[in-house]
């Protein structure tokens, strides 16, 4: 029974109700109230995903999909079940540095999470290195199967994906420059990064930045490697960012000292060198001091560290002066690593949008019958597919170049799109994720759901692997190679040809559109390359690689989602209305030759500097 009070007059009386008519009295005894939102459900992501499953289907050989399609559903489920939770629990629980004991000894001890290193283990039994490199897979589409895997795991590894990048690069990196034939330390090292046992698998770091530069490696790098005896050397200096250092082996870039104390300055003073992080017998670390650990914005699920150098022993593995260029192995893959996880986050946060809509009720019906909230992610659906369509076409130029079946046109398109790629995926993906995010409202916002996880990490991929400026920089350095913009046309038409929806008219449209896209980015280039830039008031294609970096990635994915939607065996109207969106609503490219002018160098200035004292405001 329950007491109540009732006025009566000027009086008050106290009288009792039974307990059963406090069904009526929501928050009588209530602590939630009579309502709760269901959170959104993960799906299996290869399944869920509306064309990752097509395009497996259109572009492999019936026997090889099969096999590939099979592991990545059964991959897709433990996902759901098992890795999600894991990855979770990485970001709950960051790695610590407990850098002495109680007893004053230096130990500079990780502290790791226990789902950490199980999502390690995981990635080696599922072959997620291993896939890339394995002898008795079709070499053609081992790559895609792999890149396509890892795809799927990025958004719940708990970050393990950015060790997973360098142990990839450290492997390529062996296997380009035959190391192990030459190292036996890295012929073991190349073993045990693909490994498959996950007892004996080892992961990779990559170890360039330092206090004064990022992509700067030339100039900024102040290692040194002093000269013990055949290839090996001790290194002196300070790594400023280093992540997964928990690795076991890193590769890293350093300056031989000669006989009399001197350095070469510059990219030619760098050579390559392998370490390993523990010594073999004591299991401490080698000559290597954990100084912090970072405290960034994102990705804290990652043990990112400063570290000093200091006699650490190390196998120069290059020719002097030729470390960037061995190193170069690396960059290349990682950068498709950046990818799939700047991809790979905006399809898990469409995934799990369009599935919340269809669970809250808001204004007296779901979300999913509301036209303005389709439209929104339907927009947010037609950039992930064409940015998923330029990953997977960049794998498999990969994948054709590592079995010696790319011809020359296949090569350098592979080195056009590897940088186009990243950048355009990175940059991407921040604005669209917090699109995605907003569509949960405040609880998009609210931590324990774990949704602000996926926009906090997704900032990295812009940065980590050359920033937007520096990558667009080396769009234009791969331009100025012999036939890569004509590789590149020649490429597209290509892509065109595969449109065997003739009759349709909105593909018709889109291929307008991508000729014509195309058509002008060449007269661009053309014209600018024939102006002296020198002189003030010339067009210098530097101020907006940017955006001839954009449209290149822009071309690229509309041709490959119109040759996606011209496939009958599997394409439907959706994938059409997909490329007639992206290709002829949005519209490919907006280049224009005043954007190119010099005389805009002094106006930008103006406009960056009004008002600020320090400078003077004019060039």
């Amino acid at each position: 029974m329950i007491f109540v009070a009732t006025l009566r007059g000027q009086g008050v009386t106290i009288g009792r109700i039974s307990m059963r008519m406090s069904s009526s009295l929501p928050y009588a005894h209530a602590k939630v109230g009579g309502f709760t939102q269901e959170a959104p459900h993960l799906h299996n992501p290869f399944t869920d995903d509306p064309i990752l499953e097509k395009v497996l289907r259109r572009w492999m050989p019936q026997n090889v999909y099969t096999k590939v399609a099979e592991d990545l559903t059964k991959f897709g489920n433990r996902i759901v079940n098992e890795i999600d939770a894991l990855g979770r629990e990485c970001e709950l629980h960051p790695p610590k540095l407990e850098q002495y004991d109680a007893w004053g000894n230096r130990v500079d001890k990780l502290v790791l999470t226990p789902e950490w290193t199980k999502l390690k283990r995981i990635a080696a039994e599922e072959g997620l290195i291993g896939i890339g490199y394995d002898p008795n897979m079709d070499p053609t589409w081992r790559r895609v199967h792999q890149i396509s895997k890892l795809f799927l795991f990025s958004p719940s590894a708990g970050l393990v994906t950015c060790p997973l990048a360098m142990t990839d690069g450290a492997a390529k990196t062996i296997k380009e420059l035959k190391l192990d034939a030459i190292s036996p330390e890295a012929k073991e090292a190349f073993r045990r990064l693909t490994s498959r046992n996950p007892d004996e698998a080892w992961t990779s770091g990559q170890w360039m930045t330092e206090k004064r530069g990022g992509s700067d490696v030339g100039s900024g790098t102040d290692t040194h490697a002093i000269h013990v005896d055949g290839n090996r050397y001790l290194l002196n200096g300070y790594k400023w960012f280093s992540s997964a250092v928990d690795a076991d082996m890193t590769f890293t870039l350093a300056r031989p000292v000669d006989s009399k104390g001197n350095i070469i300055e510059g990219s030619k003073g760098l050579s390559l060198f392998f370490v390993e992080l523990r010594d073999k017998k004591t299991n401490k670390l080698n000559g290597i001091q954990m100084v912090r650990l970072k405290n960034k914005l994102g990705t804290k699920q990652l043990p990112t560290a400063e570290l000093l150098l200091d006699g650490a022993e190390a196998i120069k593995v290059s020719d002097d002066g030729r470390g960037v260029a061995g190193i170069a192995n690396m960059l290349n893959i990682t950068r498709i690593h950046n990818a799939y996880a700047s991809v790979g986050s905006m399809r898990r946060v469409i995934s799990l949008a369009r599935d919340y809509a269809t669970r809250r009720v808001v204004f007296g019906q779901k979300q999913s019958n509301w036209p303005l909230h389709l439209a929104t992610i339907a927009k947010l659906e037609v950039e992930t597919r064409a940015c998923t369509l330029l990953l997977l076409e960049a794998t498999r130029l990969l994948g054709k170049q590592e079995a010696g079946q790319a011809n020359l046109t296949e090569q350098l398109n592979l080195r056009l799109i590897t940088p186009v790629l990243k950048l355009y995926a990175g940059k991407k993906c921040v604005p669209l994720i917090s699109e995605g995010i907003e569509c949960f409202g405040g609880q998009g916002y609210i931590e324990d759901t774990g949704l602000p996880t996926l926009l906090r990490d997704a900032q990295v991929t812009p940065i980590w692997e050359g920033t937007t400026n520096v990558l667009s920089l080396d769009v234009l350095r791969v331009l100025e190679k012999d036939n890569v913009a004509q590789a590149f046309v020649e490429h597209i038409i290509d892509i065109l040809k595969q449109n065997k929806a003739q009759d349709c008219p909105q593909l018709s449209k889109c291929e307008v559109e991508v000729k014509k896209a195309l058509s002008k980015l060449t007269d661009v280039l053309k014209t600018i390359s024939s102006r002296d830039s020198s002189v003030a008031g010339g067009l210098n294609v530097t101020r907006c690689a940017r955006e001839i970096a954009f449209a290149f990635a822009r071309i690229y994915s509309g041709a490959l989602l119109i040759a996606h939607a011209g496939d009958p065996t599997i394409s439907t109207q959706s994938d059409k209305e997909a490329a007639y969106r992206f290709v002829v609503e949005d519209g490919l490219i907006d280049l224009h030759l005043e954007m190119f002018s010099d005389k805009r160098n002094a106006k930008d200035r103006a406009i960056v500097y009004e008002n600020f004292k320090e400078f003077p405001n004019k060039l």
